[in-house]
């Protein structure tokens, strides 16, 4: 049984018919990364996954339980945690404090402190920011922040929305070489990235999305090597 799975979803911006007919899963353990052009419909696969949009029409399972009509904070705590498109940290509030609101629906004070430890173990400079406001970092840092914190949520499943977005080519390394820690340490990754050279290298399986269809889904070698893929996505010709 697949950890997440979405089901025939149909998903709509009040007449806009944004996804049509989704069906996706991810195994625990893996990295499944979306890839797509602008307005293909991957944020909002993550959006409908978190519970922040309802499909009219589907199913969006979690361990075998449907989530679809789940109020999104429910959702949070099962266990499906998103970093969002535009990072969204709080501006004002410190690396720290930053950190502790990813950690809100938690009460094991002692598990957090080791989360927040293992954070900065992933991040350090974080930690050497840790007392600096949010919105004075760089956007490497940023990005490093919000992933850092959901993480602290202890997600069984973490949605990542476009992590590379914006950054210079080495964070864009370092932020992906993180991720694939991440994994590593048991932690499974549903990646919406348009970095799709990126993504595939460090993803085990891959679906392809245009106009809120999958028209491709394959392992992510094969996907490298697809004519369709490399053409459209990879810039090779």
């Amino acid at each position: 049984m697949p950890l997440l799975e979405l089901k025939n979803v149909h998903t709509y911006y009040g007449n806009i018919h944004a996804l049509k007919g989704i069906s996706l899963a991810v195994e625990q353990g893996e990295i499944v990364t979306l890839i797509g052009s602008n307005g293909a419909g991957k944020s909002t696969t993550l959006r409908t996954i978190s519970g922040l949009l309802k499909p009219r029409q589907g199913e969006v399972l979690f361990n075998g339980q449907r989530i679809d009509t789940t109020p999104p904070h429910k959702i949070v705590e099962l266990g499906v945690l998103q970093s969002p498109e535009g990072r969204r940290i709080f501006p004002r509030l410190t690396v720290r404090e930053n950190l502790e609101i990813g950690a809100f629906i938690r009460s094991d004070k002692a598990a957090m402190a080791r989360d927040m430890d293992r954070v900065f173990q992933l991040f350090p400079r974080l930690y050497e920011r840790v007392n600096q406001r949010g919105g004075t970092l760089s956007g490497g840092e940023q990005q490093m922040l919000a992933i850092g914190r959901a993480l602290m949520g202890r997600p069984k499943v973490l949605l990542l929305d476009e992590p590379s977005m914006g950054l210079a080519p080495v964070l864009v390394e370092q932020i992906f070489s993180i991720i694939s820690d991440i994994n590593a340490q048991g932690t499974t990754i549903l990646l919406v990235e348009q970095n799709a050279l990126m993504a595939l290298a460090i993803a085990h399986r891959g679906y392809v999305l245009q106009t809120g269809q999958i028209v491709l889904a394959d392992s992510a070698p094969a996907l490298r090597t697809n004519t369709m893929v490399r053409e459209a996505y990879l810039g090779v010709v």
